[in-house]
């Protein structure tokens, strides 16, 4: 499997691929379940390689691990999955 950050990095820089909607499913322990979100909505620090930043329904900052990132999606499609037992 592609390692997620790898996956990122083609998104941001192959600009074919990444001409497209994307939308990740994280895991959120609080509401235990995996929540999708636009992946343009979400913020990467260039000097942080391990989390990711969105702002939640108050309008707050958080910063989710990038190793709770479950699903992406491609254009409706799934392309890239991580599964957790």
């Amino acid at each position: 499997m592609t390692p997620i950050h790898e996956l990122l990095n083609r998104i941001r820089w192959d600009k074919d691929y990444g001409d497209a909607v994307f939308v990740i499913g994280y895991y959120d322990h609080i509401e235990d379940r995996i929540i999708t979100v636009p992946l343009k909505e979400l913020t990467f620090d260039k000097e942080d390689h391990f989390d990711f930043g969105l702002k939640d329904d108050e309008g707050e900052w958080q910063s989710i691990p990038l190793h709770r990132i479950r699903r992406v999606f491609r254009n409706g499609e799934l392309v890239w999955e991580r599964r957790v037992e």
